[in-house]
């Protein structure tokens, strides 16, 4: 099941730092960011691909259903890093101005999406 998993971030007078330097379960082979969303995204699970959400600016609530717990997540922080499993079906929906950071395990494959969700 997905989990929030906390960025190490560090404040003084100069502003914020937070670093994602040995935090994620998995090796980045994609990047990629999502603004300007006016509509649900998402809607699917992957069979091999794990993904870090973060939500640069603004906010994003995130749907997860891993068939046997259904939850919802927000992240309304850069300090808040999302782990999306690939069993974990998904959608996000956006509020106005959100940019959303995905980091993804895998390079882009439409074999690996799995658009159907558990019945």
């Amino acid at each position: 099941m997905a989990k929030i998993i906390n960025v190490p971030t560090f404040k003084d007078d100069r502003g914020t730092l937070s670093v994602l330097e040995k935090l994620l379960p998995f090796d980045i082979k994609r990047v990629y960011y999502i603004y300007n969303a006016t509509d649900l995204r998402g809607g699917h699970r992957h069979k091999k691909t794990i993904q870090a959400l973060i939500s640069l600016g603004g906010a994003c609530k995130i749907f997860v259903d891993n068939g046997e717990k259904e939850e919802f997540f927000l992240l309304d922080s850069p300090s808040k890093c999302l782990i999306v499993e690939p069993m974990d079906w998904h959608t996000m929906e956006f509020n106005p101005n959100a940019i959303l950071l995905v980091l993804s395990s895998e390079y882009y494959d439409r074999n690996d999406y799995i658009d159907e969700r558990y019945s």
